[in-house]
């Protein structure tokens, strides 16, 4: 039975920590034309607890050099620093952590059926 609610415990780690990889996804993708932004990526770590959020940590990447002279942020060559953010790399992560979290959500069900079944047996 332990291992049972253990694979529930994986599973709904697993879920939480790939709804956190969604949310910081998500703001990244809202963020993606506001000058100076740079991308949050989530980090992990896995225990015996299962799947722990580690600190989120911003990628160091510079931004795109944005030619605009009339933005108010334009250095005197007419440039200011634009967000690091990929939306096609963002995208792609998303689709991933949507994935993970779909297969979390199956291990879940699974455990959740097959500890069903148990109490089923039992109470014959």
């Amino acid at each position: 039975m332990t291992q049972l609610l253990s694979a529930l415990k994986a599973a709904a780690t697993g879920m939480d920590a790939q709804s956190i990889r969604l949310r910081l996804l998500s703001e990244n993708i809202a963020n993606a034309d506001t000058p100076g932004f740079q991308r949050k990526v989530a980090t992990f770590r896995l225990n015996e607890a299962g799947v722990l959020p580690g600190p989120v940590r911003l990628d160091d990447r510079a931004g795109e050099r944005v030619y605009d002279p009339g933005h108010p942020l334009a250095d005197a060559t007419g440039h200011y620093e634009g967000s690091n953010v990929d939306l096609v790399v963002e995208l792609a992560d998303a689709r991933e952590a949507q994935r993970s979290y779909e297969a979390n959500l199956r291990i879940f069900d699974q455990a959740r059926q097959m500890a069903q079944s148990l109490f089923d047996l039992i109470r014959r």
